[in-house]
């Protein structure tokens, strides 16, 4: 007897991604704020922790070095010696950091992200920023906090990240501009728009090799669900949990009435290309860095790395995130109807006329 095929599909649940170190991790990556001088306190109190009570290896940025909010600090000079240094896009840092400690706000996080473009240890974000939605924890009790997560008592959030590939027709490039074939992983989202042209942005979409729409309007944020509490939300998006295995586009300013923003699933091949009948060139960034020009027939490719960038949780992935909605985003904000309290005196319900009135 002719059987149908059975089909079946598992989903993880987040509550299942938890931190699990092979071996104690000895080297961390502490990432600050720049010319933060609310950041030179904490920075300094947990750069000293690390190394005098955990023992731990402390890699910097060099230009930590040259702060000036750090030249004069008494106990910050104490420490220079003792840290270790790299340059950004100079120093390979992938096999050498076992986690990685941010304190700033989600700016930092995109740094950070920025630094690894391939595999990422994991991150424990302080907030000390402006909004700090990614960033869960609060510095105060920062011992108690570093050690649960050195003792793998915590749980992560993988946030997916895109690969941006960029195509060029010639490879004449400046200082500033990236070459034929470049890569570029963002955790938030990549922004094509039609920079200081007064003219509409003309840009095909492709999805999987298939023309789908042709976005005419200020331009397009293709978006992490990470992202989707970014611009994307700014630009009319709806808001996408980061363990949603998901690719949200959104245009931005259509001059269409019926352009809604979509989302994609992961793992899609998007491709942007400036139109033939474009009045202009349009202009990319990543992440809101790395500003680039595209012209005529040039385009950008956009799918899920395969390096997603793993966030380590104050609470978990559920309570974390709707904390940060309501915090950051007030999301739902709204003072509750009371209740109506029973009383003879007062008549629920339409009234009902009586036969004598």
């Amino acid at each position: 007897m002719h059987r149908a095929p059975s089909t079946s599909s598992g989903h993880v649940a987040p509550a299942g991604q938890r931190l699990t170190w092979h071996k104690p991790p000895l080297t961390v990556l502490v990432i600050k704020k720049t010319m933060d001088a609310g950041v030179v306190e904490p920075f300094s109190d947990i750069v000293h922790w690390l190394i005098r009570d955990k023992s731990m290896v402390v890699f910097v940025e060099s230009a930590v070095l040259e702060d000036p909010y750090l030249k004069n600090h008494e106990a910050f000079l104490q420490l220079k010696d003792k840290l270790c240094t790299f340059t950004e896009g100079r120093d390979e840092l992938t096999d050498r950091i076992d986690f990685i400690i941010c304190l700033g706000g989600d700016g930092t996080l995109l740094y950070a992200s920025s630094l690894f473009q391939q595999s990422v240890p994991p991150v424990m974000a302080f907030h000390m920023g402006s909004l700090g939605f990614l960033t869960p924890f609060e510095f105060e009790n920062f011992q108690e906090k570093v050690t649960n997560v050195l003792e793998g008592h915590a749980a992560l959030t993988l946030r997916s990240r895109l690969r941006c590939t960029i195509y060029r027709k010639e490879s004449d490039t400046n200082d500033n501009t990236l070459c034929n074939n470049a890569e570029l992983l963002v955790l938030n989202e990549v922004v094509v728009d039609r920079g200081p042209s007064p003219y509409l942005s003309n840009l095909d979409l492709y999805l999987d090799g298939k023309l789908i729409t042709t976005v005419q309007g200020d331009g397009l944020i293709v978006s992490t669900p990470t992202g989707s509490t970014a611009y994307a939300v700014a630009a009319g998006a709806s808001m996408i949990h980061p363990s949603v295995p998901a690719i949200m586009v959104t245009p931005i300013c259509p001059h269409s009435l019926s352009f809604r923003s979509i989302v994609v699933p992961a793992g899609v091949e998007l491709k942007i290309m400036v139109s033939p009948e474009a009045r202009s060139s349009v202009w990319a960034s990543f992440d809101g860095r790395m500003r680039q020009e595209l012209h005529h027939g040039e385009c950008l490719k956009v799918t899920t790395s395969i390096y997603p960038m793993p966030s380590i949780c104050d609470q978990d992935q559920i309570s974390d995130w709707f904390d940060s909605l309501a915090e950051c985003l007030h999301w739902n904000m709204r003072k509750k109807q009371r209740q109506i309290l029973d009383s003879p005196d007062v008549q629920l319900g339409p009234r009902v006329p009586k036969m004598d009135d």
